[in-house]
């Protein structure tokens, strides 16, 4: 979602703050803006609509305004309020205060009416203007810049991550969190903040990983920190293993392409010391994993987006080889419904950053109301409020994936998923020494059968070329191939723009081949499976009527290749778990390269952020 930067230093803090900004521009966003204290201890703002370098070219037209060792900086995308100049942060108060703000303040137009009539006048949409606003008026009767965002936090309902420098304070930066991740980071030049590691690498590896309810006042040599019942606390400092070549393209064109060949590394680096010699470790999980797997008698997963396409995966394998009920459920409609959950159940959450706010909020909420589960997540930020909340947790070491569209993130969950349906299994005395083995041999030999896969690039980039004036898209899939197939069609409509469905193939005749003809291509996932006859049963009433089809397939199934019909074999002797990983390659290279013919933005596509923080 939006992204922050800000920090004091020893020297000019401007360029720190833009290539800061530069480096969170895959979160997703339509403005930037920045704040400096000058040295004549002036709010000096620069903002612009669109990308960041809109934003540099307005601040060399007044460079020498906009330079000081105190700032802060924001990329917004958009909630109240539309994309423009006006509406970008950092927002200011009478030159008084200046905020830069991630979240949504639910109780803003109350605070609104109540501000105006003490005579606050707005100059955007946003429902950020009420916390510099408030900020503003709690200064008024506060001995500094941290108790007056004390004040003012207490009056906000809703998700925050929040920036504030005054003049009147111009060695203070005042932060707080709810809702909404914060990041201190630490140098020998300065202090930084920023809602994202990645924008500070180039300054530090150093980060203190603000918790729920804290604020903390930031100079330059100090920082104090205060928990939501206001007492000062310690936060532990961190030693960050990221490095600036695990952001940069290198020889690639973009991101995802960068990310999509990374995965048999990134599925290396998950199974690395979950696994030894044929077997899965129980103690990857946590201290007392195989107590609780051992008593569970239930599975829930919630997720959003790519990870429910993974968690529809995983209720397969749990229920085939773990032999343990599970549900799965949009996180969006778990939390605001009021599910049954039974006891002894087993609470799975899944997320690429751990920041989801509607599973992290579903997964509070279960936990406030039921008292006998368990909870586990499968997450790839080792410092994200998921781990924090849950008692159980595997991170998938993917490393960062900055593209919004999730490609790495993906199989490395579907590989944390088949070593938890293989620790249940066992637990559970479901899977025997024989059948881990060969489970545990598949896993190992996924980086080889990626990598023969990724060789292939070259055929499905001819295959792309079918799309380049096609508008719809239908994906088939029987069994996991169902969930390989909605996640394939998610790839294509985020970074392509091209309105793809996906249906288990079975369903076709109730009512979906009514969208079938010779305009809209069908692409179909045939592993050599019990269902692979059904499966070209349903090939045959697609081809009746005159569809473009690809059928992705293993090398075992021998699809009969009919007119209009590309059959293209990906590799021979998967099984239950390595297949669905296996399928996903092609999808995710034909997404790609469909998108590069459509010329879209492949990395950040329109209206989409890397990480939903927000309702």
């Amino acid at each position: 979602m939006c992204g922050i930067v800000g920090g004091i230093c020893k020297y000019n803090i401007t360029p720190i703050l833009l290539n800061g900004l530069k480096r969170l521009e895959y979160r997703g966003y339509d403005s930037a803006g920045i704040v400096v204290l000058s040295n004549n201890n002036k709010l000096n703002r620069v903002r612009a609509v669109g990308k960041v370098i809109n934003l540099e070219t307005n601040i060399q037209k007044q460079n020498s305004k906009i330079q000081g060792n105190v700032g802060i900086a924001h990329t917004r995308w958009a909630t109240h309020g539309e994309p423009s100049t006006q509406n970008a942060h950092p927002h200011i108060c009478f030159d008084t205060v200046s905020v830069v703000h991630n979240g949504i303040i639910e109780n803003f137009l109350k605070l609104k009416q109540e501000q105006k009539a003490q005579g606050y006048a707005f100059t955007s949409d946003t429902d950020t203007e009420v916390i510099v606003h408030g900020i503003h008026q709690a200064l008024k009767t506060s001995k500094n810049l941290l108790q007056a965002t004390q004040k003012s936090i207490k009056t906000f309902e809703g998700a925050y991550g929040l920036g504030v420098i005054s003049p009147s304070y111009p060695g203070h930066i005042v932060v707080a969190r709810s809702g909404s991740p914060l990041i201190i980071g630490i140098s020998n030049e300065g202090n930084f903040i920023t809602s994202d590691q990645v924008a500070l690498l180039g300054i530090t590896k150093k980060f203190i990983f603000l918790e729920e309810g804290d604020i903390a006042d930031i100079t330059l040599n100090s920082i104090t920190i205060y928990n939501q019942d206001d007492e000062q606390v310690n936060r532990v400092i961190k030693i960050s293993n990221l490095n600036s070549k695990q952001i940069d393209l290198g020889d690639y064109k973009h991101y995802m392409q960068k990310e999509i060949f990374e995965q048999p590394q990134a599925i290396r680096d998950t199974l690395e010391s979950r696994i030894t010699k044929d077997t899965v470790s129980l103690s990857a999980f946590g201290h007392n994993a195989e107590t609780i797997f051992t008593n569970i008698k239930h599975i829930q997963i919630i997720a959003c987006g790519t990870s429910y396409n993974a968690g529809l995966v995983a209720k397969y394998w749990l229920e085939d080889i773990a032999k343990v009920p599970t549900n799965i459920e949009v996180a969006s409609e778990y939390r605001y419904r009021n599910p049954v959950v039974l006891n002894n159940t087993l609470l799975v959450t899944i997320s690429q950053s751990g920041e989801t706010t509607d599973t992290l909020e579903a997964l509070k909420s279960v936990k406030q109301h039921h008292n006998n589960i368990h909870t586990l997540t499968i997450c790839n930020c080792a410092e994200s409020f998921l781990t924090r909340e849950s008692e159980l947790t595997l991170l998938t070491h993917a490393g960062p994936e900055i593209s919004v569209a999730s490609t790495k993130a993906f199989t490395t969950q579907l590989v944390s998923l088949a070593l938890l349906s293989v620790a249940i299994g066992k637990c559970h005395k479901q899977v025997d020494k024989k059948q881990e083995t060969a489970i545990v041999d598949g896993l190992n030999r996924l980086p080889g059968l990626i990598k023969k896969t990724l060789e292939q690039e070259s055929q499905i980039i001819e295959l792309a070329q079918s799309f380049k004036n096609k508008f719809n898209a239908i994906f088939l899939g029987r069994g996991t191939m169902h969930a390989i197939a909605m996640e394939g069609a998610l790839k294509l409509k985020e970074i392509s723009y091209i309105h793809s469905e996906a249906f288990p193939a079975g369903e076709l005749k109730h009512g979906p081949i009514a969208l079938i003809d010779q305009d809209t291509p069908v692409i179909a996932i045939a592993p050599n499976d019990q269902l692979l006859d059904k499966l070209k049963s349903n090939l045959q009433e697609v081809k009746s009527r005159g569809s473009q089809m690809i059928v992705f397939e293993d090398e075992m199934s021998n699809v009969t290749p009919m007119q209009n019909m590309t059959v293209m074999s990906i590799t021979h002797n998967l099984g239950i778990i390595t297949a669905p990983i296996i399928f996903t390659i092609p999808l995710q290279l034909l997404s790609y390269h469909v998108a590069l013919i459509k010329g879209t933005n492949v990395d950040k596509p329109r209206n989409l952020a890397k990480s939903v923080t927000v309702e």
